[in-house]
């Protein structure tokens, strides 16, 4: 056991000085919001492992960094396509793995190029960027995600109704997959060491596990109430309908079931506030209906 260990602690060494070693080549200050680099091989394994890498998996890496998951998934993995966006980041993966043949290096934003076709997506993200990034992912197709964000987006990713943490990041990480986290990270599993814990989260697309009839819709209003989380939801709808513009908007409030409408935002389920906008779609529904009729 103390032979395991010593190794562990050896190889943890050996990571922190090619960590250096890179920073100080390529004169990386690192230290940024988004700059802090992964170096703890057992949190570096665990990550590949948890992803259950086959050998025909392509997989997406966003914000590669200096590459040291970028190696590990490159091991298990029929091909990795590592994102980065700072030049100085994408000339040392270049120069690391230039010769490696199944990694491909692609220098741009994240947000807005073009994804290649992938299996499973396995990144550090940027934390600035990860609710963009999350929810561009989600409209791909996917078999499995394993992603580092900030702890507590993490925990707002998947807490439940009446909770603090609540929130329309729930909602709709909720809306297209099941979330769990598999693991805290700390601040000093990270050179240079950040301000905030963080967490590894899996996620499994899948097919909304409840109906919604107008998906636009459904997203914008569910953005509107949480912006409005300490009011009550026909107030919420009432204070965000220069967003929602719901036509005839009180004379369709009062219509809608007066249990949930008492309620805020932070106290129903997905499944409510999609009832909820699947109702006010009904009624603007039938209401055009009748002045067509009329008309």
């Amino acid at each position: 056991m103390n032979l395991l260990r010593n190794h562990s602690i050896r190889f943890a060494q050996e990571v922190s000085v090619l960590v250096r070693f890179l920073l100080k080549k390529y004169n990386i200050k690192g230290g940024t919001f988004d700059q802090h680099f992964l170096i703890d091989p057992d949190y570096l394994d665990r990550i590949v492992a948890a992803a259950d890498l086959r050998p025909e998996d392509v997989v997406l890496e966003i914000g590669a960094g200096i590459g040291n998951l970028t190696e590990r998934l490159a091991r298990k993995a029929r091909k990795v396509i590592a994102v980065e966006l700072d030049p100085t980041l994408v000339r040392v993966l270049h120069d690391r793995f230039d010769e490696v043949e199944n990694i491909k290096i692609i220098a741009g934003d994240a947000l807005k190029i073009d994804f290649p076709e992938f299996d499973k997506v396995v990144s550090n993200l940027p934390y600035s960027i990860s609710s963009e990034i999350t929810f561009k992912l989600l409209r791909h197709k996917f078999k499995l995600g394993i992603l580092m964000y900030q702890y507590e987006f993490a925990v707002r990713m998947v807490s439940l109704p009446n909770c603090k943490d609540y929130s329309r990041l729930t909602v709709d990480t909720c809306y297209f997959a099941d979330a769990s986290i598999l693991m805290k990270v700390p601040k000093s599993a990270f050179q240079p060491t950040p301000e905030v814990d963080s967490a590894v989260v899996k996620l499994v697309p899948r097919p909304a596990p409840f109906e919604v009839k107008d998906q636009a819709f459904f997203m914008d209003f569910v953005a509107a109430v949480f912006s409005q989380r300490r009011k009550k939801l026909r107030n919420a709808i009432l204070n965000t309908n220069h967003v929602l513009k719901i036509p005839e908007i009180k004379e369709i409030i009062a219509r809608l079931p007066e249990d949930l409408m008492s309620k805020r935002a932070e106290n129903l389920s997905p499944e409510e506030l999609a009832q909820i906008a699947n109702q006010i779609i009904d009624l603007k529904m039938s209401d055009l209906a009748k002045e067509t009729e009329e008309g």
